[in-house]
């Protein structure tokens, strides 16, 4: 069981992060966005660009990154900006980078599944990988692209081909945790940027398990309300993708998630001890070789998984149903890889 002393810290989001390091502790950090012309890489490269955790940001993608970078360089903060576009440039764009946060890929359209998009996005992450493995091997990689619960195993299988090392891989499912604090603080009027619910598993649909009752501020839900709510979280991601009719997925908040995700790694890397947050990684923690846990961050990755927590009744039947589709989810990503 973790403490909760030691959960993620989400009050206030980024204007706490962006003060906690305006003045001390700010290292010369290069981050790295791959997809940095799509719907999620522009809002994200804007985050970044504004955070002061961030010195040096370079953006790739396949069109548009001069146009995109070029806009971002016109904001006075202290990021200096660097445009790269195609595969030419693939390699130049990631020397040098801490931190790799990779977006790319096509979004969800109506009726779609993130499972509908592997066959795209696989590829894209899969040749993204495998740039990072032989140009910045050190680095964070953050992997945004879905399927998640897919992608992360692609590029962990990737590195092992090229002789890297997987353990700096990991799948941002932070989106997840901002949606379950939005939804608990909306039904119980809460400061939503004061609560905190751990999510785990995966980043789709069952495999996405909200711990409601690991949450800070202590809450609690009828049965019926607990179930709609679960399945509220596991199917926000759908519930944009409607709302947007065609016109694309979750882009906005996801950037607000995935910065979330890279400026708690930028600060581990500087040295904050105790950082924390939900990822999906390799893991022994179940049955399933890639789970999210709470994740303490250090210097080096992973400093310390800190596994379930203790789980109600609810919550493990929700694991026991997660275990499987995440197998069938990591065997495909793996196989992908097997037959490159």
């Amino acid at each position: 069981m973790f403490s909760r002393v030691a959960r993620p810290q989400n009050a206030n989001a980024f204007g706490q992060l962006v003060k906690n390091f305006s003045t001390t502790n700010v290292a010369n950090r290069k981050v790295a966005v791959m997809g940095a012309s799509g719907g999620i890489g522009q809002p994200l490269s804007l985050l970044l660009k504004n955070s002061p955790l961030v010195t040096q940001l370079s953006l790739y993608d396949i069109v548009h990154t001069p146009g995109v970078a070029a806009d971002l360089s016109h904001i006075n903060s202290a990021a200096r900006v660097h445009g790269y576009v195609g595969p030419d440039q693939l390699a130049d764009s990631l020397k040098g980078s801490e931190v790799v946060v990779i977006p790319a890929g096509v979004p969800r359209k109506p009726g779609m599944t993130r499972d509908d998009l592997f066959n795209t996005n696989a590829s894209i992450v899969a040749n993204l990988a495998k740039a990072c493995a032989e140009n910045c091997p050190e680095a964070m990689i953050c992997i945004i692209s879905n399927p998640v619960n897919s992608t992360v195993p692609i590029a962990s299988e990737v590195y092992k081909k090229v002789g890297a090392d997987p353990s700096r891989i990991f799948g941002v499912t932070t989106l997840d945790i901002v949606r379950a604090n939005e939804f608990v603080a909306d039904l119980k009027g809460l400061d939503p940027a004061a609560v905190n619910v751990p999510v785990i598993g995966g980043h789709a649909g069952i495999t996405i398990i909200p711990l409601i009752s690991q949450a800070t501020p202590a809450v609690s839900f009828p049965d019926d309300q607990l179930k709609a709510l679960t399945e509220r979280i596991q199917d926000a991601g759908t519930e944009v993708v409607k709302a947007k009719a065609g016109a694309g997925s979750a882009t906005l908040s996801m950037a607000f998630a995935g910065a979330r995700f890279a400026f708690s790694m930028i600060r581990a890397l500087n040295g904050e001890a105790g950082v924390v947050e939900c990822a999906y990684v390799r893991s022994d923690i179940t049955e399933a070789t890639y789970f999210s846990t709470p994740i303490v961050f250090g210097p080096s990755g992973i400093s310390k998984n800190l596994g379930l927590g203790k789980l109600s009744a609810f919550e493990a039947g929700l694991v026991e149903a997660a275990i499987k589709e995440l197998k069938g989810s990591i065997k495909k990503g793996e196989d992908f890889v097997a037959k490159m």
